[in-house]
Formats: structure tokens, C-alpha cells, sequence
């Protein structure tokens, strides 16, 4: 077990995730409930099977493209979606 990578995905996506429209709308379904811990184990368990299947696509993929053009993939996909984003916005 490589203790570090943990460590870094966990702190990794702890912060990607707070304050996303995932947490909002688990934070909206706990307050409408009396039962926030049924909301707890329901957005836990999504969550893991998010991050299974994320997992499980990433070790596929790596293994037809490599992990450096995955990368550059990535990048380029965030770097288009936040111009895109400026442009919206510089336009209204």
C-alpha cells in the first residue's frame, strides 16, 4: 500500500469536493430528512462507486493510451471548459 498516494488523493479530492453541487445537494437532502444518516451512507456509497468506476476506467484507458496523453487530455479539456467559461461571460 502506498501510504502517500492516499494521502494525496485523499486530500485531493476532500477539497475538489467540498462546496460542489454534489455536497449542496447531499447538505439539501439532510436537512428535508429525519433521517440524515440514511443520506450519509446513501452519498458515501455513490461517492464510492463514483470513485470505483473512475478507478476502474483510468487502469483500462492507461492500458490503451498513455498516461502522459491522458494527462495532456485532461488538461486540454479544463483549459477549453474554463475559456469557455470566460468567453461566456466576457460576452453577456
Amino acid at each position: 500500500m502506498d501510504w502517500k498516494l492516499v494521502g494525496i488523493t485523499f486530500a485531493s479530492i476532500f477539497l475538489a469536493e467540498l462546496g460542489d453541487k454534489t455536497q449542496l445537494a447531499t447538505f439539501l437532502m439532510a436537512s428535508e430528512s429525519n433521517s440524515p444518516w440514511s443520506v450519509f451512507i446513501g452519498s458515501a456509497l455513490a461517492l464510492v462507486l463514483a470513485s470505483l468506476l473512475g478507478v476502474l476506467a483510468g487502469e483500462y484507458i492507461s492500458k490503451l493510451i498513455s498516461p502522459t496523453y491522458i494527462q495532456i487530455g485532461a488538461a486540454s479539456g479544463f483549459i477549453l471548459i474554463g475559456v469557455l467559461m470566460f468567453w461566456r461571460i466576457a460576452t453577456a
